[in-house]
């Protein structure tokens, strides 16, 4: 099995406005052969809490205006270091920078493919290296 057509838009809507929002390290997996609960992972990043928040918010408002999709779920929202958006056929995770380095998602996932993105989304990867962070998700993953 693999990710549905609406999973693809879902995630393919989700990562543009992640990237619109100046998101780092955008990558999405397909997770739909080793989970029953959902088609796939969208992974992203951002360097402080507020940028966090913004890029959720980009997310929530052009998946309800392009898609007519609201979360079912939401985790981790006061803090700003890890909010989970769940949309049953995707789940979206946006991580603080340092959260992204350490609970290291990517490494779970490595084995599910990765699914094609937006270009916007595709020129984000490496741009926490580039804003001067430690790297550690410049290709260490993948």
């Amino acid at each position: 099995m693999t990710a549905t057509d609406r999973s693809l838009e879902l995630i393919n809507v989700a990562a543009q406005a992640a990237a619109d929002k100046l998101a780092h390290d955008i990558v999405a997996y397909d997770v739909s052969e080793v989970l029953v609960l959902t088609d796939a992972f969208l992974l992203a990043s951002a360097p402080n809490d507020r940028q966090v928040k913004a890029i959720v918010e980009g997310v929530e408002e052009q998946l309800l205006k392009e898609l007519g999709a609201k979360p079912t779920r939401r985790e981790g929202e006061r803090d700003g270091r890890w909010v989970l958006l769940d949309y049953v056929d995707v789940v979206v995770h946006v991580q603080h920078s340092e959260e992204r380095v350490f609970y290291a998602l990517e490494r779970l996932w490595k084995d599910c493919p990765q699914l094609d993105l937006p270009e916007d989304a595709k020129a984000t990867q490496g741009r926490a290296a580039e804003a001067g962070g430690d790297g550690a998700l410049d290709g260490e993953f993948n």
